[in-house]
């Protein structure tokens, strides 16, 4: 495991910003990127066969899974045929309060799966600690309904890591590091996504 970071204050925001951009090239190098070529794998069979994405983290880790919507609806259609089909069990406040509240915190995600996955769907955590209750419950629900399932973390891993069929993770002891690269991971692997399925000849004049 690496060192805790920042492990003593700075006099200056420009001092911490560059050991900051320092760390987070350092964590960014240690990750296991072939990990990434079996996720865009995945996302493409189950947006070639029809079915649906659900995502889900809370906190910064929600943040990701909730703009991660704007990058597979927007970015991965934009001059391609690919047709996602995603969703945030993040986005919806109004029922993750009602369940919490009346049900569980711990099954605010796997009750939306119980109720609303099919064969052939993908589920995908974002949790930088990897233990958060409401994640691994859904990472159980999708074994026992047969589904494909991703996991990014930070940190130790924590049980996301063992519970998904792929993991995606970050090797440092910083939340924010930590979630940059996990934003990073969505922007590369949707990118990429677009990148291949479109005109070779279009990739230069479009934005990204």
């Amino acid at each position: 495991m690496t060192a805790l970071f920042p492990e003593t204050s700075f006099d200056t925001c420009d001092s911490f910003a560059s050991d900051y951009f320092a760390e987070l090239n350092r964590a960014a190098q240690a990750c296991d990127l072939t990990a990434l070529n079996k996720i865009a794998e995945m996302v493409r069979e189950t947006i070639d066969s029809g079915n649906f994405i659900f995502i889900c983290g809370n906190g910064g880790s929600a943040g990701i899974a909730n703009h991660s919507l704007c990058d597979f609806l927007k970015c991965v259609r934009t001059d391609t045929d690919l047709m996602p089909r995603v969703m945030s069990l993040a986005a919806h406040t109004e029922m993750n309060s009602a369940l919490a509240n009346d049900i569980s915190y711990d099954e605010v995600f796997a009750y939306q799966l119980e109720s609303m996955a099919r064969p052939g769907d993908m589920v995908w955590t974002v949790s930088s600690s990897g233990n958060s209750p409401n994640v691994c419950r859904a990472l159980e629900v999708a074994r026992e309904k047969g589904l494909r399932s991703v996991s990014f973390t930070g940190f130790a891993g924590g049980r996301s890591r063992e519970l998904a069929d792929v993991n995606a993770h970050v090797d440092a002891q910083n939340y924010g590091v930590v979630e940059d690269i996990h934003m990073s991971f969505i922007h590369i692997i949707t990118q990429y996504l677009r990148m291949s399925h479109m005109d070779k000849g279009l990739i230069a004049e479009r934005k990204f």
